[in-house]
Formats: C-alpha cells, structure tokens, sequence
C-alpha cells in the first residue's frame, strides 16, 4: 500500500457569520485557496479535487468543489467532488482522498472544505470531563474547531492542516484530528510527521 502524505495546506481567513467576508462567494473564496496552492507548489497537477461542506445553499449548491476548478483555472479534465458528512465533511474528503492514494487509484489529490461559521465553545471541555485520563496539555493545543471558529464544511480540512504545520515545527510526532459531528457521528485522523 501505498502512503498518503499531507504535502501542503493553505486557507483564507476564517470571518464571524454575517461578517466580512459574508458577501463573498463560497467557490470564490476556495478558488482563492486553490490558487494559492498552486502558488506555493508550482507545477502540481491534481487528479481530483475534494471539498467538504455541509450546508450547501446559493452558489455552493452545484458542487462546490467543481465550480472552485473551474473559477481556479485548472483545467476542465480536473474534476471536482463535493462531500457532505456535516461538520466532519472536510476531514472526511481528506479521508477519501488518502483512502485513493493509499490503494492506488490516485497520485495527488487535494481536499477541503468550503463554509466558512458556527461556534459553540464548550463541547471540547465536556468532551475532557467525558475522558478524565486524558491529559488537557494535549487537547487542542492550538485551539480547536469550536473554538477558534467552527466553519462546518472546512473545519476537518483545518484542523488537519494545522496538524500538519504543528507537527513539522516540532520536528516529527504524532497528532489526533477529531471532530464531533451532528446526529451522533465522528471523524479521526492519525498524523504522524
């Protein structure tokens, strides 16, 4: 089997709802952070393109992720998947993605999230009071989804991304990306740098 590498993570800015970047379309704003990746990694060329969201409405209705190609300027044979598994979306088209790449089906992938803002602060500290053997220094340590701003449909593909840069300034390790997500579901992913 083959092994899936996250080899490099990119966002815009995460607003308040209502806020900023409110009047701003959603396939705008992931077209913007495919650019930048291209920008940062010339000459890559993504088989598929996966994003999460979870609350599809207006523009990002019609597969967000295909129309994020698109406004991108990748070209028209890349083509674009949308994955709807609520606030575990994102992570989930990161799951998938590494799922193809480690049986073989593709070489590069990228995956996020389009949303962009919900928050309720207190789920990581029932979650601590759930699992009193856990130790809190290692919980969310640079803030977590609900924390620093829940956007639903890229919350996944955030936390996995700061993983990614928090293990790599450390020097290697291991890193746990989890999100809760509605109707009694969840998402983890294992890292290791």
């Amino acid at each position: 089997m083959t092994s899936a590498y996250v080899y490099e993570a990119v966002r815009t800015p995460f607003g308040r709802y209502g806020g900023a970047l409110a009047g701003v379309r959603p396939d705008d704003l992931a077209a913007h952070s495919l650019r930048a990746l291209l920008g940062r990694v010339p000459g890559l060329e993504p088989e598929d393109v996966l994003l999460g969201n979870a609350n599809g409405a207006g523009e990002e209705n019609r597969d967000v992720a295909r129309m994020a190609v698109l406004l991108a300027g990748l070209p028209t044979s890349v083509p674009g998947v949308t994955v709807n598994r609520l606030c575990g979306s994102s992570l989930d088209a990161a799951i998938q993605a590494a799922r193809a790449i480690e049986c073989g089906d593709a070489s590069v992938l990228v995956a996020g999230g389009a949303e962009l803002n919900q928050a309720f602060a207190s789920q990581s500290l029932a979650c601590l009071a759930g699992w009193p053997d856990l130790d809190p220094e290692k919980v969310n340590v640079r803030g977590g989804a609900i924390a620093i701003g829940h956007l639903l449909g890229a919350s996944g593909a955030r936390i996995l991304g700061r993983h990614a840069h928090e293990l790599r300034a450390r020097g290697g390790g291991y890193g746990v990306a989890a999100l809760c997500i509605g109707v009694g579901q969840g998402l983890a992913v294992v890292l290791q740098g």
